[in-house]
């Protein structure tokens, strides 16, 4: 499926990455992915509690496929291009076509970490959805708290919109306040 400004890509490029749609079959690789990063994962991303079993990373990998078919979501895993090892994961989430807004979520492996390899993808992502998706707003979200995400996304290009002060509960159930950045078209 080749990706328009009203359809979600299937793959994109950056200098070291092939950033491609989770697919059936990748199920194997994401859950050792995140596995080996429980540690730097757990505090932030509900998802990994409990540590999921390699079939239940399977099984979102298929969902994700068919959101992707449906046009709904996006989740994308970066493979670095010279050994395809997944070194992340992104995605444009909470497609609004008719506002043409985006969400961005992303993580990193571990052994990856501080080498730019995420901001890299993250970059690339949003320049697509502003530049061939025509969006008019990507933005994300982090806990004041991650300082590692949110200067990822101050990397990445987004600009600090504002801190939402106790709008929410981190894991613990304590409340939290919460950055919201956003990259957008230019006027």
């Amino acid at each position: 499926m080749q990706a328009t400004a009203n359809h979600l890509p299937e793959e994109l490029e950056s200098d070291r990455l092939i950033i491609r749609v989770s697919r059936p079959g990748d199920g194997a690789a994401l859950n050792e992915a995140i596995l080996e990063s429980l540690p730097e994962l757990k505090p932030w991303l509900p998802w990994v509690s409990p540590p999921p079993t390699a079939e239940k990373s399977e099984i979102d990998c298929r969902r994700a496929y068919a959101r992707f078919l449906l046009n709904e979501d996006l989740l994308l895993f970066f493979f670095l291009k010279d050994s395809g090892t997944l070194v992340g994961a992104s995605g444009l989430h909470k497609a609004n076509w008719e506002l043409r807004q985006f969400e961005v979520g992303y993580w990193g492996r571990t052994a990856y970490t501080g080498t730019g390899l995420i901001t890299e993808g993250v970059r690339t992502l949003s320049d697509y959805a502003l530049n061939i998706l025509r969006a008019q707003r990507v933005f994300l979200t982090a806990d004041e708290q991650n300082v590692k995400s949110w200067r990822l996304a101050e990397r990445a290009g987004f600009q600090l919109e504002g801190t939402l002060r106790k709008d929410s509960a981190d894991l613990q159930g304590v409340l939290r306040n919460t950055r919201v950045y956003s990259r957008v078209a230019r006027d």
